[in-house]
């Protein structure tokens, strides 16, 4: 099923979970809940799934963790089990060499795109990345991302954005700012670029309603955000399945920009905004573990946990907002997912 033409699905708009990394308590893989986790997203209906991305964690790569490949293998041996094809999809990071190899990977294990992060080339010239995203290109079709600074990112100006649009084998791109000028620099980026088969994706985590919702119109040509690629959507993901389809049948009325602000008001609970999102995988690890389908908040970093505060915010919108969780759902087959 990994050979199907994902470019289609991919273009009219998917929700896009990324995938958490499960470990025990000391630390290590947790298999047997890494798959539930796959298990709990197809179940909710994604049309893909992002692996070894930022909620993933990025330490996967370092040498002595080494579960870069390992858990884009569970991810896939999951992928494979599904009823139905999904976008496979799997981050790219660190400098050109080590990207061009991550590309191998993923080509090997069957992924259709890379989520292409820019996070280790903060001092690059911008002819610098552009070069180094057209070497990514050559090897597997890229999906762009553009990460706000505070969790890694870097600032990319229009113009970068611009002449990333042209290179033929980009295909998407995650737009995370989580700023609406910047947001802006990529849609008219993309416009003026004349690629309308570069599909625009979601990752701001705070205004997702409002990015599926707004048209976006430059120089007599209108553009969408079809779809998120959202670590916010790796949990209660079935009503973020929901969400999705109901922006895309809805107009943008007064109760649905509601439902926006609570979808935002639960993300600023779930990554730690108020701490400069220093908790935010512990966070989502958090509700993953309410729901038992994570044993505990354990991160590669032991001292990557919830911020003083956080905790009181979850239970706050956990009751705030229960018409957005997916209890009742995981429940039903949390036992079958962690056979």
């Amino acid at each position: 099923m990994n050979n199907f033409d994902f470019r289609p699905q991919l273009q009219r708009g998917i929700a896009i979970p990324a995938h958490p990394l499960a470990l025990d308590a000391q630390r290590r893989l947790d298999e047997r809940r890494q798959r539930a986790l796959a298990r709990y997203y197809i179940a909710a209906g994604v049309g893909g799934l992002a692996v070894g991305v930022h909620t993933t964690q990025f330490a996967i790569r370092d040498p002595q963790v080494g579960l870069f490949r390992p858990v884009l293998e569970l991810a896939k041996e999951e992928l494979d089990r599904a009823a139905k094809p999904l976008v496979r999809i799997a981050g790219i990071c660190g400098v050109t060499k080590q990207a061009v190899a991550e590309a191998g990977l993923l080509n090997e294990l069957g992924y259709h795109a890379g989520l292409l992060s820019l996070g280790a080339m903060r001092d690059a010239s911008e002819d610098e990345l552009i070069a180094h995203c057209r070497a990514v290109a050559e090897i597997i079709p890229v999906i762009g991302f553009y990460l706000q600074p505070s969790v890694g990112g870097r600032v990319l100006r229009q113009s970068f954005w611009r002449r990333f649009a042209e290179i033929e084998n980009v295909i998407a791109i995650k737009i995370a700012p989580f700023n609406r000028y910047q947001t802006i620099d990529v849609v008219r980026a993309v416009i003026e670029a004349g690629r309308d088969d570069i599909a625009l994706y979601s990752g701001n985590d705070d205004s997702i309603v409002a990015d599926f919702v707004t048209p976006f119109r430059f120089g007599g040509k209108e553009r969408r955000i079809v779809g998120g690629l959202l670590g916010h959507w790796s949990v209660w993901t079935l009503r973020a399945v929901e969400l999705l389809e109901r922006c895309r049948n809805d107009d943008a009325t007064p109760e649905l920009l509601r439902l926006g602000v609570e979808v935002t008001d639960c993300n600023a609970a779930f990554f730690d905004a108020a701490n400069g999102f220093s908790g935010c995988i512990a966070g989502l690890h958090e509700v993953l573990r309410r729901q038992g389908l994570l044993g505990g908040l354990w991160c590669l970093d032991e001292h990557e946990t919830m911020s003083p505060g956080q905790l009181a915010e979850i239970d706050r919108v956990y009751h705030a907002y229960p018409h957005l969780h997916d209890d009742e759902f995981v429940a039903r087959h949390r036992d079958e997912w962690l056979r």
